[in-house]
């Protein structure tokens, strides 16, 4: 399978994970094994907005630099892994304010959860390590969807979607 980017494509993923990026590194609050973020909003939106392909790979990207940039070198590989199926979870081609995508979000912040519980596990040698963050991520998942749905709706207002397309 040979996936093809066109300039305006790349222009798209580099513009969107370096918000993705911005987003992780600049409002970081520390939790067990790692730190929440804001981070996870912008991958919703950047899904989204730039759709399966480009949203995916730009939240990916954007979340495992900020890894690598911010100290945490050991989490790239999970984190490219789980941050590419969040934004694939949640790049629907919906309404805004619809039930596909709150669906979409929501099993975008399950995927987050889940990932990174058990990449605690794998990473850390034991499932209780991993479930030390649980909490906190299931916290972080919680906020994230509700500023996803607050800068959406300013977005929406604005008729972002049409400035991208």
């Amino acid at each position: 399978m040979h996936i093809k980017f066109t300039p305006k494509d790349i222009c798209l993923i580099a513009v969107l994970a370096a918000i993705v990026f911005v987003m992780t590194v600049v409002p970081r609050v520390p939790i067990p094994l790692g730190y929440a973020h804001l981070g996870d909003a912008a991958i919703m939106l950047a899904a989204y907005y730039g759709g399966k392909k480009n949203g995916a790979l730009a939240s990916a990207l954007g979340s495992a630099l900020s890894d690598f940039i911010g100290g945490y070198p050991i989490w790239i590989i999970p984190t490219l892994i789980i941050k590419y199926m969040m934004g694939r979870c949640a790049a629907v081609d919906a309404p805004f304010f619809s039930w596909r995508t709150a669906l979409g979000f929501f099993l975008s912040a399950v995927w987050l959860v889940v990932g990174y519980t058990l990449a605690g596990a794998v990473l850390y040698g034991s499932l209780e390590a991993g479930l030390t963050s649980t909490p906190g991520l299931i916290a972080e998942a919680v906020v994230n969807m509700a500023a996803a749905f607050g800068v959406g709706a300013l977005l929406e207002k604005a008729n972002f979607r049409k400035l991208i397309k």
